[in-house]
């Protein structure tokens, strides 16, 4: 049997049943282990907790981010909270499986997954789902609701959203959390190829380092390239940087340039769900089974 081929299987799958299916699951799971489901909540918002505390303290210096950027104290915290929502949907859904992915290949398990009449790629992304993860999302979802407020009615240059804005900010989150989604199916995938690929959580950290941070401050001579390249190659930057501002300012969504971030954010979105498609699947003809 190839390994990209199921069995036969007259019914369609109701993928949305399935995923809910592993949802509820994992919830079980993890609350049967109530104590390191709230320790691990606990860490999360605590990390959290510092990044908003070191950046307050920032901002006790300083009005914004970079001269003429835009980026005062609240858009910043829109910034971060976009970061935060888009981070923890990436860490509850996606990686928790793509760690254990060079597992199931060391140990055959793949094998199981390839015989079940549905996508390869769906059941090895969403078995699993790390529910303490989400508490960064409550947090980022009222972090940035506080911040908006603030720009809203702030009495000096007040913040006017347009109702392009409130439709594109959710859009842009999505195309985010596809990109990055997009970059850690292709980074495991390759345990395919390497074997084992214990350093895949080391390698995501570092390049999902550089989405953390306003576009802006990768100036200079080592800026801008850096700037270029995880814009443009691998597309990282844009992943915060056009929802927030879109949300937040400086970049409206009724301005050329808003429009041209947005169509290209939109078209590496694509891109790359096509490409990471295109490994995982040469990926798994390279797969010979743990039996053979």
């Amino acid at each position: 049997m190839s390994p990209t081929s199921h069995p036969a299987n007259p019914e369609r799958p109701q993928y949305l049943r399935v995923f809910l299916t592993f949802a509820r699951n994992s919830l079980v799971r993890d609350m049967t282990f109530r104590v390191n489901f709230l320790i691990e909540s606990v860490a999360a918002l605590s990390w959290m907790i510092a990044n908003l505390g070191f950046y307050l303290l920032i901002f006790t210096f300083t009005d914004s981010i970079g001269e003429r950027t835009g980026w005062g104290q609240y858009e910043f915290f829109v910034f971060l909270a976009t970061t935060m929502l888009v981070n923890s949907v990436v860490q509850a859904f996606f990686m928790p499986n793509a760690q254990e992915f060079s597992e199931l290949i060391r140990t055959g398990g793949l094998d199981f997954a390839l015989l079940k009449p549905i996508d390869t790629q769906f059941l090895i992304s969403l078995q699993r789902v790390n529910w303490s993860s989400l508490i960064n999302f409550v947090a980022g979802a009222i972090l940035l609701a506080f911040s908006v407020y603030q720009l809203v009615t702030r009495a000096d240059n007040p913040l006017h959203l347009t109702p392009a804005a409130i439709i594109l900010y959710p859009l842009f989150v999505a195309c985010g959390i596809a990109i990055l989604y997009s970059l850690m199916v292709s980074l495991a995938a390759t345990s395919i190829w390497l074997g084992r690929n214990q350093s895949l959580y080391d390698f995501w950290f570092y390049i999902t380092n550089f989405s953390r941070y306003p576009m802006e401050i990768y100036n200079g001579t080592f800026g801008l390239p850096l700037r270029w390249f995880f814009t443009f190659i691998v597309p990282v930057l844009i992943v915060v940087n056009v929802p927030a501002r879109v949300l937040a300012q400086p970049l409206r969504p009724d301005t050329s340039l808003g429009i041209a971030m947005g169509l290209f954010g939109i078209g590496a979105t694509m891109f790359c769900l096509a490409a990471s498609r295109f490994v995982f699947r040469r990926s798994l003809l390279s797969y010979r089974s743990a039996s053979s």
